[in-house]
C-alpha cells in the first residue's frame, strides 16, 4: 500500500495470499487467469474517489513511490507490462454477468508516468472470452479509454458469433457458460500451499 506521502508498505507477505481482486478475470498471451489473488499482487494507493476524472487521482510521491515499486515487482518476478491492471479491468460479478462490478478506484491510473503502457485500452478479456458485459459505473470511471476496451472486446464476440454462425446473444451465453465451467474445476481443485501462478510462480501487478 502506498500512503498519500509516498510511503510503501507491505501489508501481506509476498509468499502469502491477500483478498485483493475477489471474482476477477484477465489474460495474456498465454494463459487466462480467473480469481487473481494467487496470481496478482495488489497494490494499493491511498487516495480520495474521484469519478469524474478532473484530477489524478495520486499525488506526484505516490506516482515516485509507485513507480519504484512497479519495477522492482517487475525484475523480481519478470511482470510483463501488460499484466499490471486496474481493477476495473479485472473485476466481475459472476452472479449477473457483468464486468467493473465494483467502483474502479483506480480510474485514470496514470500507467505511463508508473512506467507501464496504457493498459486501459486493451479489450477487456471478461468481455471477449467469457461474455459479461460491462457495468454503465465501468464506463462512466474509467471513460474513453475504458470505452474503446469494451468496444473492442465486443467487436471481437460479434465477429466470432458470426464465424460461428450464432445469434449474439446465444454465443455470449455459451461463453458465459464456459466460465461458470472453469470456475467449478477451480472450486474442486486443491487450493496450493504456495504462490504458483499459472507461469511458474510469476506473479502480476493489480492496482
Amino acid at each position: 500500500m502506498i500512503d498519500r506521502f509516498g510511503r510503501v508498505f507491505r501489508i501481506v507477505e509476498e509468499a502469502g495470499y491477500a483478498n485483493h481482486a475477489g471474482n476477477s478475470i484477465w489474460a495474456d498471451d498465454d494463459w487466462i487467469y480467473l480469481n487473481l489473488n494467487q496470481s496478482f499482487f495488489g497494490v494499493a494507493f491511498e487516495a480520495q474517489s474521484n469519478p469524474d476524472g478532473r484530477e489524478l487521482p495520486v499525488n506526484a510521491a505516490q506516482i515516485h513511490a509507485g513507480r519504484i515499486l512497479v519495477e522492482m515487482l517487475r525484475a523480481r518476478y519478470a511482470i510483463p507490462a501488460a499484466n499490471c491492471v486496474a481493477h476495473a479491468q479485472v473485476s466481475v460479478n459472476p452472479g449477473n454477468g457483468r464486468a467493473g462490478y465494483h467502483t474502479d478506484w483506480a480510474a485514470h491510473l496514470p500507467f505511463r508516468d508508473l512506467g507501464l503502457s496504457d493498459n486501459y485500452r486493451l479489450p477487456l478479456p471478461s468481455l471477449a472470452l467469457f461474455g459479461f458485459e460491462a457495468d454503465a459505473a465501468l464506463i462512466q470511471a474509467g471513460g474513453a479509454p475504458l470505452q474503446e476496451a469494451v468496444d473492442a472486446a465486443h467487436d471481437g464476440v460479434r465477429r466470432e458469433a458470426a464465424a460461428h454462425n450464432l445469434p449474439l446473444d446465444k454465443y455470449r451465453r455459451t461463453l458465459f457458460e464456459r466460465y461458470r465451467q472453469a470456475i467449478a474445476s477451480l472450486s474442486r481443485a486443491p487450493r496450493p500451499q504456495t504462490p504458483s501462478g499459472p507461469v511458474g510462480g510469476t506473479n502480476n501487478l493489480r492496482f
